[in-house]
């Protein structure tokens, strides 16, 4: 009995040493936000046995994992229909709020997922129920995109998807069958899927044969740029829970087949080194000294290597492309763009990228008026 009590007791100790981790003291619930990143940790590790043992990729198998606790089927209620179908091509999930008398035409959003590229779903229980209240409450047709994933593609086949979904989708007669009001259309995304939300925005505006444009995007703490790592939400929040700096440098290395080699150099930036001359000219369009209030600055100081290893962006020139960081886009592609929402998380990796590009779109000449709002919340 004595002996067990003492096992359970370090049992007990072992797992609190495991999940316990410092977080700043303006997080609420600390405690969930532990278990998550613990649980989260622990497919992490599961996946990447399974990848050592030759099994998987440590990315099919964690994605599996996460699919497999949270799919959710098409379920339809009184008040939203759910739809799976496919778009071009693409599969989607519909959702149709209840039409109303008064009301037609109804407005829609054209909703892409987040995860890095390479996990979750747009069939998982968060992004249905999401999806499902947005339906509802804005009496809405949801279009939420199940685009394919890393690694069993790589950029631009993800923003390929999205982008073909979305035009099928906004063509008149598709936008007359689920009786959608071409005039309120608008596209969102979380994180990758606000990189991926973000870029279909740009690509929308300068395709001077789409008929129908989007008219609002609502970009939620969006992934934007891997040309600078120690900004200063990434040094703020370099070992954050969910998405650490490192892992965050990992998911583009996936996205774009790179190297892992690379991924301690790029944390240091010096893929953008003033020895490595494709990078110079972009980093001025994030240039964060100017583009981020001092309240955001603080005693922060950039990390600019004078010589680092040009090898990094020859071998991975999808860093410096537009599409993959739209934050780096040109001015007058900016200068197009429709209505933009910015959401930022205090305590997260990506909050400068957001609150940059909406500086940048207030710069931007002759731009639609952008709103943003940043909330001081860990992502959960």
């Amino acid at each position: 009995m004595r002996s067990s009590c003492v096992l359970l007791t370090a049992l007990v100790a072992l797992a609190a040493y495991y999940i316990y981790i410092p977080l700043p003291s303006s997080v609420s619930d600390p405690w969930k936000l532990m278990l998550l990143d613990a649980t989260f940790r622990s497919a992490q590790q599961v996946s990447n046995l399974i990848h050592n043992l030759g099994l998987s990729h440590h990315l099919l198998a964690l994605n599996f994992i996460i699919v497999i606790f949270g799919k959710k089927s098409a379920w339809s209620s009184a008040q939203v229909k759910v739809t799976d179908t496919d778009f071009d091509g693409v599969d989607v999930r519909v959702f149709e709020g209840s039409p109303k008398p008064e009301e037609p035409l109804r407005r829609s959003v054209v909703y892409i997922h987040g995860g890095g590229w390479a996990l979750a779903s747009a069939k998982i229980r968060y992004y249905d129920e999401l999806c499902t209240a947005m339906a509802e409450e804005l009496n809405a047709v949801i279009v939420s995109i199940e685009y394919r994933l890393v690694p069993k593609v790589y950029f631009p086949a993800q923003i390929h998807d999205v982008m073909r979904a979305t035009k099928y989708f906004l063509q008149p007669e598709v936008l007359h069958k689920y009786s959608v009001d071409p005039d309120r259309i608008g596209i969102s995304g979380d994180s990758a899927g606000g990189n991926l939300a973000a870029a279909l925005g740009q690509q929308f505006a300068q395709d001077a044969n789409l008929k129908n444009k989007l008219k609002v995007q609502a970009l939620i703490y969006p992934v934007l740029q891997a040309l600078d790592f120690n900004t200063p939400s990434y040094q703020q929040n370099v070992n954050t829970p969910i998405l650490p700096r490192y892992v965050m440098v990992k998911y583009w290395v996936d996205y774009f087949q790179g190297n892992y080699d690379f991924v301690q150099a790029m944390i240091v930036n010096n893929h953008t080194s003033l020895d490595v001359e494709e990078a110079v000219a972009l980093r001025a369009r994030l240039n964060w000294t100017s583009l981020l209030p001092a309240s955001i600055t603080k005693d922060y100081k950039p990390v600019m290597q004078t010589t680092g290893n040009t090898r990094i962006v020859q071998e991975i020139p999808q860093l410096l492309d537009a599409r993959a960081a739209p934050l780096i886009a040109e001015q007058e592609v900016l200068q197009h763009l429709p209505k933009t929402y910015i959401l930022t998380c205090e305590h997260d990796v990506l909050r400068d990228d957001g609150i940059m590009y909406a500086k940048r779109l207030e710069s931007a000449a002759k731009l639609l008026p952008v709103l943003t709002a940043a909330e001081s919340r860990t992502r959960s």
